[in-house]
């Protein structure tokens, strides 16, 4: 995939949205800052986090937890930066 096809970028920026506010804040913040430059691997890893459950994503945003999924770590650590 050498490119993000515009409709599924949308798609996924509309998936984005979350049940959890802390969640949510996190999110809206790196959807503002660092979506729109994501490389296509950065993206469909974003794509694969949207499928966690909130807690679990909210656990990975927040240093709770870890994942030690090497495609999945750089993303975690710009959701940890915003």
């Amino acid at each position: 995939m050498s490119e993000i096809d515009p409709i599924e970028k949308k798609r996924i920026r509309w998936r984005s949205r979350r049940g959890l506010l802390e969640l949510d804040l996190v999110l809206t913040r790196f959807l503002e800052t660092r979506y729109d430059a994501l490389t296509p691997a950065e993206f469909a890893a974003y794509t694969r986090l949207l499928e966690l459950p909130d807690t679990d994503f909210l656990d990975l945003v927040n240093g709770k937890a870890d994942t030690e999924d090497a495609e999945l770590a750089p993303i975690v650590a710009m959701l940890r930066s915003v």
